[in-house]
């Protein structure tokens, strides 16, 4: 380990102390064997400089990952998979649309809702049981942003406006309503106080603590299709225009690959990896 401290700089601009400790849980989380941990934690070392960004760590540690192991790659750049989902936010909608179904719910993806004032387009309408909840999705292609207090202020009111005309509904006096807002980064300070006294549910990338978006993903095993390390950009995006937005969709439709032209000499290696990372996640 190196004694002396290093600075890192993060895509926010913001500099911060070199921590080995994160590396390697986030290298632990991707089900890195601990040797390969222990290559890739001191190759870091021999890099560091004050002011290195936490991409080019990142970028050299994924390197080495991918050498050894892509399904613990693909995990390992999780983050950056759900940033690739863009341009659009609207594969981020049907990704959280899908984690809600692992949870037991039904969901509609980009539905027209009546208010009691007007007309919304909501993102997600998720029902189970004595449950419906309007989940608004905030997707961002880059690290460093954040949901600042006027996006949980516009959902709450577009949200007490719907509630009002479900309250209507024949049923759903007894139900539980509530406004979700979902992002890929994160809330600030006063957003976060903000959602918590108006009762909204918040889920940001590390938020709330042990149940943000990452959290969740670990749970459910729902990889986005993205994940793939052997997948081109442009076979993602046409991908992604068939709204298939899983990496296990490719396991459970072996066709998916030949309908969008993918080359026979690469089948196999795409299939390997997608079934690993698939048979990890079961």
């Amino acid at each position: 380990m190196s004694i002396r401290k290093f600075t890192i700089t993060k895509q926010s601009g913001v500099q911060d102390v070199y921590d080995v400790s994160k590396l390697s849980r986030s290298l632990n989380k991707s089900g890195a064997p601990k040797a390969v941990i222990s290559q890739i934690i001191e190759e870091i070392e021999h890099i560091l400089y004050d002011g290195i960004s936490t991409n080019e760590i990142y970028k050299k540690a994924f390197s080495i990952l991918r050498k050894n192991s892509r399904p613990n790659a693909a995990r390992y750049k999780l983050k950056k998979a759900i940033m690739e989902l863009g341009p659009t936010g609207y594969p981020f909608e049907m990704f959280i649309a899908e984690i809600l179904v692992y949870q037991g719910f039904i969901t509609k993806v980009g539905v027209l809702v009546k208010g009691h004032c007007a007309n919304h387009e909501v993102d997600v309408v998720a029902e189970k049981n004595d449950k419906h909840f309007m989940v608004e999705c905030k997707f961002h292609m880059k690290s460093g942003r954040h949901c600042d207090v006027k996006i949980p202020l516009y959902i709450q009111s577009r949200f007490k406006d719907v509630e009002k005309q479900w309250l209507k509904q024949d049923g759903h006096q007894t139900k539980f309503h509530q406004g979700w807002i979902v992002t890929n980064t994160r809330f600030t300070s006063d957003a976060i106080q903000y959602g918590n006294c108006a009762n909204l549910m918040m889920i940001g990338w590390n938020y709330p603590d042990k149940r943000g978006l990452k959290d969740l993903i670990d749970i459910s095993g729902l990889h986005p299709i993205t994940c793939l390390t052997t997948l081109t950009k442009h076979e993602k995006q046409k991908l992604l225009s068939m709204k298939k937005v899983l990496s296990r969709n490719l396991c459970e439709e072996p066709n998916l690959l030949k309908q969008i032209g993918v080359d026979k000499g690469r089948l196999t290696s795409i299939y390997m990896e997608a079934e690993e990372l698939c048979n990890q996640n079961d």
